[in-house]
């Protein structure tokens, strides 16, 4: 049986995986992790070195830099935190829309998401209780050509406001758990996360 690649996707892969997740969803838990170093000033490295499907670990190896422009302190050197965010989301949301057309038949010829967000800076510096530090709202623009009708286009896009984990994530509050782990003079410590 001859695979049926569209938008380059394998779509009898992806509708075998979702059937083989539908029959057992154990299948389906995904667990993801990252590990960022400070590199000075305000520059980091995150270092993706694999993640786990259904409970079976696997390696991956990846650096992901950041910095800050100039004009916010940084040395310019790599997108900062803001972008990666929103890269994170356009990214997530590029996978779910190419996927989602090739599970319709749709094909695509390009795709570009455009994405933007401001911030108040104060919130981040802790000046005045009356700004925040995040956002109020990001706004995005799918740009998409292919031969589909604006219903399929709105069918498109409807499907990943639904299934897109990173859409999700930066939509709806997550649970943070953090712990403190305290190295050299103040390791003895007891340190409080909240």
């Amino acid at each position: 049986m001859t695979a049926s690649v569209l938008n380059g996707i394998d779509t009898a892969a992806l509708a075998e995986f979702a059937q083989e997740i539908e029959a057992a969803p154990d299948k389906g838990a995904v667990r993801f992790e990252v590990a960022t170093e400070w590199r000075g000033g305000t520059k980091s490295v995150t270092k993706v070195a694999g993640y786990e499907l259904a409970g079976t670990r696997i390696d991956r190896a990846f650096q992901i830099a950041a910095d800050e422009p100039a004009e916010l302190l940084g040395s310019n050197s790599a997108p900062n935190p803001q972008e990666l965010l929103l890269a994170a989301l356009n990214a997530c949301m590029t996978v779910g829309i190419v996927a989602t057309a090739a599970a319709m038949g749709v094909p695509i010829r390009s795709l570009t998401i455009r994405t933007s967000g401001a911030l108040d800076l104060r919130g981040f510096l802790g000046i005045g209780d009356e700004a925040k530090p995040g956002y109020d709202t990001i706004d995005y623009d799918v740009i998409m050509d292919g031969d589909f009708t604006r219903e399929q286009f709105e069918q498109i896009h409807d499907a990943v406001v639904r299934t897109s984990p990173n859409r999700w994530n930066v939509t709806n509050a997550i649970s943070l758990n953090p712990k403190l782990t305290s190295r050299g003079a103040l390791a003895n410590v007891s340190v409080g996360a909240r």
